[in-house]
């Protein structure tokens, strides 16, 4: 199938690859069908012409339009956010410029990966996102055991995905207290705590208000672009600022690595804060144009969430005050804050910054098990609570689960990204893309596939040297062992009862296959 260059899908073409015929009419733009087509008997004609070719039953509301499903995804990345509170490693590896020359060049390589994932998501709109992107674009020998590793590791990134910004909001709940009471200090169970009514308040969100979320997601984007303004602009006009030497010349590692290594540690946490560009993919079937809406939201909620992150990076390298006191404090944003000279101020604006994380971690939750029965909530809520723990027994827990995040969530682009790269190189046919890479698709895949490896690499070392028992990464141990339980439980029982999608797609599914739904 030939390519064409690079597109953003402004025409509307009704393709379907795969297919050999088809009992759906087209009238007037629309489609009038048997695949789910809601109380009016009609969907956006290419929504319902993708589900047919994926082999799916509509059975969910297409109730996000752009805007909505832009606040999603925005939300969740939440970059400027979390480059405030999560940025510490880098501080301490690297010093005021390695963190922001890092961030730069993670960012522009990172790019490209979700580039990859966004003509994924144009090629085959279906929530359930990388496993069924491993699925159909496998070898056919690897496509049921490679789609249901995926299926597990999507799942432990995002539920540790959850679990960090839960432990973010305890954190902060702790700041608020120390700004009027400084010698206040959590007790690990006390923060434990703190989490899990975090965890449990969140629960209620996505299952009794499960039906406002598309309203919170579009006030959210709201207040993700107005929090920016009103936290940015206090910094700027009452901190005592470090010199522009300090922010974009001077390297320094005090994380007892060498300043190569340090550099290199530091782009797991700099990923982390610009995680989550696929997470409106797992809520594909509920949006409007989905082939097109969705790459869009992936694509540009990553450039505009990276363009933020950059100003508010160098605001707070700025404004932070001596990298002495910054690489000594346990809560560095605090010290950002307190700088203003105002405790009152500092307090509104970790109330602003708890909020909007706060939002992400309902729209975390909704990623992880979206619109499906709630027993999936609990279940994903009981598997963040368990990551919680880890703090009792750690004094780096946070580092941890992001760690765990980023190799949960990088092993499942890494195979998805392999899988269409493969393709490519053997030059074997995609499936059109109404956001396609076009003539570059064969590097950019190329690229994030050997930067997807690397990470992995990364991600597995300690933040700090030297490492003992309570300050070790123990994230790959836990992934490790995720993958040796995926294994075992596919031998016992996926390999005899796992159906993959691929069996339902159109030109792959035998003969007499109807359309896959969830009951």
């Amino acid at each position: 199938m030939a390519e064409s260059s690079l597109t953003t899908g402004h025409d509307i073409e009704l393709k379907t690859p795969y297919q050999h015929g088809s009992d759906v009419a087209v009238t007037e733009g629309k489609v009038s069908g048997d695949s789910g087509t809601g109380s009016d008997g009609e969907r956006w004609g290419q929504d319902v012409l993708d589900m047919q070719r994926l082999g799916k039953q509509q059975e969910f509301k297409r109730n996000f339009s752009f805007i909505s499903a832009l606040g999603f995804v925005s939300i969740y990345m939440a970059t400027w956010e979390f480059v405030l509170v999560s940025l510490s490693v880098g501080l301490a590896n690297g010093g005021f410029a390695g963190l922001f020359w890092c961030f730069i060049t993670t960012v522009l390589c990172y790019g490209t990966v979700v580039a990859s994932l966004a003509e994924m998501a144009s090629m085959a709109p279906t929530s359930g996102g990388q496993y069924h992107w491993v699925s159909e674009f496998a070898p056919p020998q690897y496509q049921k055991v490679l789609s249901y590793a995926s299926g597990w590791m999507s799942t432990l990134g995002w539920i540790a995905s959850l679990a960090s910004s839960v432990y973010v909001c305890g954190t902060q709940i702790q700041a608020m207290v120390n700004v009027l009471e400084p010698n206040e200090v959590m007790t690990p169970w006390q923060l434990t705590l703190v989490m899990f009514a975090v965890i449990a308040i969140t629960i209620v969100f996505n299952t009794v208000g499960a039906k406002f979320l598309p309203m919170l997601e579009t006030v959210s984007l709201v207040g993700h672009i107005a929090g920016f303004f009103v936290v940015l602009i206090p910094l700027l006009v009452l901190c005592p600022k470090n010199s522009a030497h300090d922010v974009f010349v001077h390297f320094e590692a005090n994380g007892g690595w060498s300043l190569g290594p340090a550099y290199l540690v530091s782009q797991v946490t700099v990923i982390y804060c610009n995680l989550g560009s696929d997470s409106v993919v797992h809520i594909s079937e509920e949006v409007e144009d989905a082939s097109l809406v969705v790459p869009r939201c992936m694509f540009w909620s990553f450039v505009y969430n990276v363009l933020l992150g950059i100003v508010m990076l160098i605001v707070m390298l700025f404004c932070i005050g001596p990298l002495e006191d910054v690489v000594n404090s346990d809560v560095p944003y605090l010290l950002l804050f307190n700088n203003t000279g105002s405790p009152a101020l500092s307090i509104v604006l970790n109330v602003i910054l708890f909020l909007l994380i706060y939002s992400g971690n309902v729209t975390a939750l909704a990623t992880s098990k979206w619109n499906i029965p709630f027993n999936a909530v609990y279940g994903t809520s009981a598997g963040c609570v368990i990551l919680a723990l880890i703090q009792l027994g750690s004094t780096l827990a946070f580092d941890i689960i992001v760690s765990l995040s980023v190799l949960g969530l990088m092993s499942t682009y890494l195979l998805s990204i392999g899988c269409v790269f493969l393709k490519r190189l053997k030059g074997e046919p995609l499936p059109y893309a109404r956001w396609s890479l076009g003539r570059w698709g064969f590097w950019i895949n190329g690229f994030a596939l050997f930067y997807s490896a690397f990470l992995l690499v990364w991600c597995c070392f300690p933040s700090y040297l030297p490492v003992t028992a309570s300050t070790a990464n123990w994230a790959p141990l836990v992934w490790v062992l995720v993958i040796l339980v995926s294994y075992i439980v596919y031998v016992l029982y996926g390999r005899r009862n796992y159906t993959a999608p691929v069996e339902f797609v159109e030109g792959r599914k035998a003969a007499g296959v109807g359309l896959q739904s969830s009951s």
